[in-house]
């Protein structure tokens, strides 16, 4: 990349952000802004857990007034995807807005789902994951809302779908805007080397359209693949030679990969009637892969059967994106070339720590800080903290991110771990390479403390088939059969909350309840340093353990959040000026 393409796109993404800034706590003029911002929720729980944060954001002027915010939870019964909830969220839009939903502007969030990859935003919503920017503190809505913050202008009714958990930065010239005015779908196309286009949508385009080879370019689009080979990228001419201009790749083959994409109000209720026409979904549904597949001259029926893909098959997932196929056939799929764009993905916690700590150059475009509404020590060197209070003692290790929590006397948290939402006693050391995250959790109608600990690298969602192959999950690089050893406890104790035939990480009952949040973080943390070392811990007798599955499902969210308004206040009545660290 360029140091003229860089800088452009660094001075276009700060002035995004200048521009959200000045509309934070304001009330927004029409057309200034989206109509309605929509988040999708897994089920009514998490509904209700985003719409209490909402008020509060809205509370603390963290989000611009005059806006109507939504948020529209999955219908009970069986996963839908994130294709289903566009469908239903539409249904629901419907209802809300009647004929007047012909003239609004909407963006569609989907924000749904457990966070199995980044487990501290499982309670209170991936939507909600905090950014090291702002004042006050940016979340990833504030981030995606300032990003997007050119388009509603530029905008005909309609809906803009993206998701909750990856950011996209251009920049485009004085004289250039992205537009959305177009029927169909029209769908943002970023330049990305053939391996990434392996793992994402890539766009298959007229090669008799004129390039203009300027950083904006309209297209139309003969065919999307979904997580394409190589050579299938190759045999479908959706390779594309580099050529001269302000250009984010260096490579001399690439493809335009997905993000996020746009629908006119008339291609909004053709969905509607395709919800009708489907009945009640038994299946997941993908907005990008059975959607957008069916898009363009060239599609075939072909990829309706192809399962690869899928994360779980239902027998009727073919007969049902056979019926999206033959409904949106013929529907046009326009594609905005975004020539020096960025496209980042932030969904694990790896991703999260890379980003946010090592990452030069999303630092750099973003204005990333090393610390972000904290009070924190004197010197802050490759880490990130973000709304928490340290004693000036602390230390935290590099690539390491701690978040909404408060650290005693002489504690320390070392390289590349997270510590998220967690009170940590006075001296008490956090080793390299771990995630620990508390939640507050409602037992018999009681506050409880749940403290859960795992390796970054750790594979939550991996399952065996009973708990009698426990020995093929590992937690800290050894199987959990071993960590039960370690904590003397035997293999039969061991329980799995949820499905009996899907055993994790996730659903493994491995943390002890306590009745306070230091307590909580001190015992897990024995329990760590025991397995970690190989020595012997021994749980207090009729301590009750719980999966990071039941403490997310019994989470107690008034008091999570009350922990972090009282951070806040803390941190505003000891930095009043709040002047954050680059």
């Amino acid at each position: 990349m360029s140091q003229e393409c860089s800088t452009r796109l660094q001075s276009a993404t700060r002035e995004k952000l200048r521009k959200f800034d000045s509309l934070r706590a304001g009330e927004v003029q029409p057309g200034e802004f989206w109509d309605v911002v929509v988040l999708t929720a897994v089920d009514e729980n998490q509904r209700a857990a985003y719409e209490l944060q909402i008020r509060e954001k809205l509370l603390r002027k963290e989000l611009p007034v005059g806006v109507q915010y939504k948020v529209f939870g999955d219908p009970p019964g069986s996963k839908i995807g994130n294709g289903g909830s566009t469908l239903y969220a539409l249904q629901q839009l419907k209802e809300v807005y009647g004929k007047t939903l012909c003239r609004l502007r909407v963006i569609l969030i989907h924000a749904g789902g457990f966070s199995q990859r980044l487990p501290s935003a499982s309670a209170l919503g991936k939507i909600f994951t905090a950014v090291p920017l702002g004042d006050p503190l940016y979340q990833m809505l504030e981030l995606k809302l300032a990003l997007y913050v050119d388009f509603p202008s530029q905008m005909k009714p309609g809906v803009l779908v993206t998701c909750a958990d990856d950011i996209e930065l251009y920049s485009t010239s004085e004289d250039e805007r992205v537009k959305f005015d177009k029927p169909g779908f029209t769908a943002l196309g970023h330049p990305s080397p053939l391996s990434i286009g392996t793992t994402h949508g890539v766009f298959v385009l007229d090669s008799k359209e004129k390039s203009s080879i300027s950083e904006i370019e309209n297209a139309s689009c003969l065919l999307f693949l979904h997580k394409p080979s190589v050579d299938k990228m190759r045999d479908t001419e959706a390779v594309c030679k580099r050529q001269s201009g302000c250009f984010v790749l260096s490579d001399a083959e690439f493809a335009y990969t997905d993000s996020t994409y746009y629908i006119d109000f008339n291609t909004a209720m053709s969905l509607l009637n395709l919800l009708k026409e489907l009945g009640p979904l038994d299946c997941e549904v993908d907005a990008y892969g059975d959607f957008v597949q069916a898009l363009g001259p060239n599609a075939t029926i072909d990829y309706t059967s192809n399962t690869a893909n899928v994360t779980k098959e239902e027998s009727s997932l073919v007969a049902i994106r056979q019926k999206i196929f033959h409904h949106l056939k013929g529907t046009p799929l326009n594609v905005i070339l975004l020539n020096n764009s960025k496209f980042y993905h932030i969904g694990t916690t790896s991703e999260y720590l890379f980003h946010l700590t090592e990452d030069v150059m999303l630092r750099a475009e973003l204005g990333l800080l090393s610390s972000a509404f904290s009070v924190d020590m004197k010197e802050n060197s490759g880490c990130c903290v973000m709304h928490s209070v340290l004693d000036p003692s602390v230390s935290v290790g590099a690539g390491s991110v701690v978040e909404y929590s408060r650290l005693g006397a002489g504690a320390s948290v070392g390289v590349g771990s997270i510590v998220s939402s967690c009170w940590i006693p006075a001296g008490l050391s956090v080793p390299d390479s771990v995630f620990m995250h508390s939640l507050c959790v409602n037992v018999k109608q009681k506050t409880r403390f749940v403290t859960v600990v795992f390796g970054i690298n750790d594979d939550l969602k991996r399952t065996v088939e009973a708990p009698a192959f426990m020995e093929d999950l590992n937690l800290f690089g050894v199987s959990v059969a071993e960590s039960l050893s370690r904590w003397g406890l035997e293999n039969e104790t061991l329980r799995f909350s949820g499905d009996a035939s899907n055993c994790s990480l996730w659903s493994a009952c491995l943390f002890p309840v306590c009745s306070d949040q230091q307590s909580s973080f001190s015992l897990t943390l024995e329990m760590l340093q025991a397995a970690l070392s190989g020595s012997s811990f021994t749980l207090p007798r009729d301590t009750q353990l719980m999966s990071m599955h039941e403490a997310s499902q019994c989470k107690d969210l008034q008091q999570m959040l009350e922990f972090r308004t009282g951070l806040y206040e803390d941190i505003k009545q000891r930095k009043p000026n709040n002047n954050s660290r680059l």
